[in-house]
C-alpha cells in the first residue's frame, strides 16, 4: 500500500506538470513500444524465480510470440517504432498474466508466492518509471543549482571528470558506446547478479531475506529526494557544451574551470539535478558488494560493472569525483541497514548505519560550504575524503563480517588403534 500511494503520488506531481507519471507509462507499454524492451524481459526473469523449469519455458515462448505478433502488426499498418525498443511488450504482459493466474487459480501459500514474484518484477520496472518522474521533479522545482560549488571542491581530487572525459574522448566512438552500453544496462546487469541470488526460490518456496533487488528500489526511492536537497546537472552541463547558453562557460573536458568563489546558478527546467549523489555509482557499488558471495565468474562481472561504471560516469561528464564519494557512502549506509533489518537490529548494526549517515551529510555540507577551502588546500581535503569514504568501507566490512554465520569445523574421527 505504501508503495502504491507513492506511485499515485508522483503520478499526481507528474500530471501537474503537464506530463504522464509512472503508472500511465508503464500501462501504456502494454501496446506502444516500451522505453526498454531489455529491462521488461528482465523484469519477467525475475518473476520467473518462482517458476517451475516447464512453466519458465513456456513463459519465454508466449512472451516471444506476443511480440513477434505485434510487430507484425505494427509493419501491417506501417507504425514504425521512433522511440524506444520494437520488443518487450510481451514480457510485460506474460507478467501481468501471471498475476491475473495467482488471483484466480491460486491459493494460500502458492498465491502469495506467486504474487511476489510478480510484484518484484513490477517493481524492477515501476522503480524506471518514478526514476523518470523523479527527474522531471528535480528540473521542475530546482531552479537554482549548485554545480560551481561541487566543481569547486573537486579541485581537492584532482578534477578527475575532466581527467577521464579526456581518456574516453581519445578512445573515440568504439570506447564510448562501449561505455554507454555498461551504463544504459546496469539494471539489467543488476538482474543476473539478483536471478542467481533467487536461484532457489522455486524449489524452498521462499524468498531469502535480503537480496540486490532490495538495495536496487531503496537506492532508487531515497536517491532523488537528494537530487531536491542538493540540485546539480554535472559538468557536461554546467560547463560543457551540452548546457548551450545555461553552461557557466564551455570547459568540459580539455580546461578544468578556475578556483573562483563559487555561487548558486540558474539552469534550465529540462536538464534532471540527478548528479548528488551518483546513483549509477550507488547501484553499481550494490552489484559489486553482491556479487562478492557469487561464483569467480560472477565476481569478476560485478567488479568489471564498477570499473567500467564509474569510467562511464565520470568520462561522460554526468558525474564529479564528489558525486562518486558521495554515492558509495549512500550505498554502504543502505545495504547495512537492510542487513540490519534483516537480521535484527543491534548495537553494530545502528552503528554503522548511523556512522555512515553522518559521514554522508558531512560531506554534503563540505561541498557546499567548504569548497573554497578544499580547492585551496587539496592535499588536505583530498586525502580526508578519501579517508573519509574509506572508513565507511572498513567499517561495512569489518561490521558484516561478524554477521556472517559461522561454521564449525568438522570435527576429524579420531584414529583408530593399529591392530596387533
Amino acid at each position: 500500500m505504501v508503495t502504491l500511494g507513492f506511485l499515485i503520488a508522483l503520478e499526481i506531481a507528474a500530471r501537474h506538470y503537464g506530463l504522464p507519471g509512472p503508472i500511465t507509462t508503464q500501462v501504456q507499454e502494454v501496446v506502444v513500444a516500451p522505453q526498454s524492451g531489455f529491462l521488461l524481459y528482465a523484469s519477467m526473469a525475475l518473476m520467473m524465480v518462482v517458476l517451475t523449469w516447464r512453466q519458465r519455458f513456456i513463459a519465454v515462448g508466449v512472451a516471444v510470440g506476443i511480440d513477434v505478433i505485434i510487430l507484425l502488426v505494427r509493419w501491417a499498418l506501417d507504425a514504425e517504432v521512433t522511440h524506444g525498443h520494437p520488443f518487450g511488450n510481451g514480457a510485460l504482459w506474460v507478467i501481468l498474466g501471471y498475476g491475473v493466474i495467482a488471483v484466480t487459480r491460486r491459493t494460500g501459500a502458492e498465491r502469495i508466492l506467486l504474487l511476489k514474484g510478480v510484484g518484484l518484477g513490477l517493481l524492477l520496472v515501476a522503480g524506471r518509471k518514478t526514476g523518470d518522474t523523479w527527474l522531471l521533479i528535480t528540473s521542475k522545482t530546482r531552479p537554482e543549482v549548485l554545480d560551481q560549488y561541487v566543481a569547486t571542491a573537486d579541485h581537492a581530487l584532482g578534477n578527475p571528470s575532466w581527467l577521464v572525459g579526456r581518456m574516453v574522448t581519445a578512445t573515440g566512438p568504439i570506447g564510448a558506446h562501449f561505455l554507454d552500453s555498461v551504463y544504459t544496462q546496469l539494471a539489467v546487469a543488476a538482474v543476473f547478479v539478483a536471478l542467481y541470488q533467487l536461484r532457489n526460490v522455486a524449489a524452498d518456496r521462499r524468498f531469502p531475506g535480503h537480496h540486490l533487488v532490495r538495495t536496487f528500489l531503496v537506492i532508487g526511492l531515497l536517491g532523488p529526494g537528494i537530487y531536491v536537497l542538493f540540485p546539480v546537472v554535472g559538468p557536461i552541463f554546467a560547463y560543457g557544451a551540452d548546457g548551450g547558453h545555461w553552461a557557466v562557460s564551455n570547459l568540459w573536458p580539455n580546461t578544468t574551470p578556475p578556483v573562483i568563489a563559487p555561487h548558486h546558478m540558474s539552469f534550465d527546467e529540462i536538464t534532471p539535478r540527478n548528479c548528488m549523489p551518483s546513483l549509477h555509482t550507488a547501484w553499481a557499488t550494490a552489484i559489486f558488494i553482491h556479487s562478492r558471495k557469487g561464483p569467480r565468474f560472477l565476481q569478476f562481472a560485478g567488479a568489471f560493472w564498477l570499473i567500467a561504471t564509474l569510467a562511464a560516469t565520470l568520462g561522460f561528464g554526468y558525474h564529479y569525483g564528489a558525486d562518486i564519494i558521495a554515492g558509495v557512502v549512500f550505498t554502504l549506509t543502505i545495504e547495512a541497514a537492510l542487513r540490519a533489518l534483516d537480521r535484527g537490529w543491534d548495537r553494530s548494526g545502528i552503528q554503522l548505519v548511523a556512522y555512515g549517515a553522518t559521514v554522508f551529510a558531512a560531506l554534503l555540507v563540505s561541498y557546499r560550504y567548504l569548497s573554497m577551502q578544499m580547492a585551496d588546500h587539496p592535499w588536505v581535503f583530498g586525502p580526508l575524503l578519501i579517508l573519509a569514504m574509506a572508513s565507511v568501507i572498513h567499517g561495512y566490512v569489518r561490521t558484516t563480517e561478524r554477521w556472517e554465520p559461522k561454521t564449525a569445523p568438522v570435527r576429524q574421527p579420531e584414529p583408530l588403534p593399529e591392530p596387533v
